[in-house]
């Protein structure tokens, strides 16, 4: 693929090594990972986990859009948090543990609730270098 960045460090070579063996992922699809940006919107039931993956993956920037705050009662689903972090806003609390678990990537918060202008503002800001 044209311009697509395929040098890693020893480190992304060693943690995403079993993607890079895969016919279908290879260092090129790697490499796309690391490139992509997404928009995670909601850090409970499903973004929780989703957020983790992504993370685990390599996706290169994550955004997570809530504003909803962390309680007792999200915790038995909502795997990316912790008790410690009750009160707080889940965007931050997920991006606290992201950042733990693969701090090769960039997390985005956004502690807003979603409609059209949050969204734009999100999709459409500018990429980090």
């Amino acid at each position: 693929m044209t311009g697509m960045d395929l040098d890693f460090t020893d480190a992304e070579l060693h943690r995403y090594s079993r993607h890079i063996l895969l016919q279908d992922v290879g260092a090129v699809g790697q490499a796309k990972l690391r490139a992509a940006r997404v928009l995670v919107v909601g850090a409970g039931g499903l973004g929780a986990p989703l957020s983790l993956y992504l993370a685990a993956a390599g996706v290169g920037t994550i955004g997570l859009i809530d504003h909803d705050t962390l309680e007792l009662s999200n915790l038995q689903r909502q795997v990316v948090h912790t008790t410690a972090r009750i009160g707080r806003n889940k965007a931050a609390s997920a991006a606290e543990t992201l950042a733990g678990l693969n701090p090769e990537v960039t997390v985005e918060v956004h502690p807003v609730r979603l409609d059209v202008e949050t969204a734009l503002a999100a999709l459409l800001r500018p990429m980090r270098a």
